[in-house]
């Protein structure tokens, strides 16, 4: 499943590629206001920091909601006190776009993630063209040396990895790349199985200093205070948003 994700983002961005080309999409992200700094607005305090995520559908799930207008869902995750609004932008599985990002852009003043199989440097510029602050890499599907030369060209636009790992393993590779943040998904992409507990075995891997977010099942606040207890500084929601009441799901989560 994560290969042909990948392929299919992969293939998607070479077809875009055919009508904006590297070179314009690069001055647009050249030109772009500089990018917030997540790290700021995610830092360690007395609370868990919440990842709001927009996302209508999964390969897990199928559709979860429609979203006819991500940026009144994204300016709601703002106001109920969401760090960092999370934009899917995959088109075939997760059925999100670039405009979905840009969408949010305009309507928030928090920093906000550009979530996708991302495997090249066009995909990057893409990003910080539409106006991300972030972008997500994932261990699971880079070489070392491509996701150490992707790591460095996101911070290179000014932006925060958000380096994604699924095992020890791949823990043990974000912090050899000197990430600052680093996401632990409990979801295998492989099989998309979920295993609940792999974020409270491998937190003691990332190092002090380094901002720790889990990801996946994260649905009630039990699994919020399950995650704060094991070491989280934040947490990336999505089906548990885009399903119920974001505000008050919001406000709940943030009291652990």
């Amino acid at each position: 499943m994560l290969d042909q994700l990948f392929a299919g983002s992969l293939d998607d961005a070479r077809a875009r590629r055919q009508t904006r080309p590297y070179s314009v999409v690069e001055a647009e992200a050249l030109q772009r206001t500089p990018a917030l700094d997540a790290l700021e607005f995610l830092a360690p305090a007395d609370h868990i920091k919440v990842i709001a995520e927009v996302k209508r559908a999964s390969p897990s799930r199928g559709d979860l909601a429609e979203i006819a207008d991500p940026q009144v869902l994204a300016a709601r995750y703002e106001s109920g006190g969401a760090s960092v609004v999370s934009v899917l932008t995959e088109e075939r599985r997760f059925k999100g776009s670039l405009d979905d990002l840009e969408a949010v852009r305009k309507a928030v003043s928090i920093p906000v993630l550009r979530k996708d199989f991302i495997g090249d440097e066009y995909q990057v510029l893409e990003a910080r063209a539409a106006g991300a602050d972030l972008v997500l890499l994932i261990v699971a599907a880079l070489p070392q040396a491509t996701l150490q030369r992707l790591y460095t060209f996101i911070r290179e636009l000014g932006m925060t990895p958000l380096v994604e790992a699924h095992s020890a393993d791949e823990v043990a590779r974000s912090v050899d790349l000197g990430s600052q943040l680093i996401g632990v998904n409990a979801r295998d992409l492989q099989t998309f199985e979920l295993d609940r507990e792999l974020f409270g075995r491998v937190a003691d891997q990332i190092p002090a200093g380094v901002i720790r977010v889990a990801e996946s099942a994260v649905l009630e606040v039990a699994d919020v205070e399950r995650y704060r207890s094991a070491g989280a500084d934040a947490v990336l929601v999505g089906e548990a948003l885009v399903t119920g009441d974001p505000v008050a799901t919001l406000q709940s989560f943030l009291s652990v």
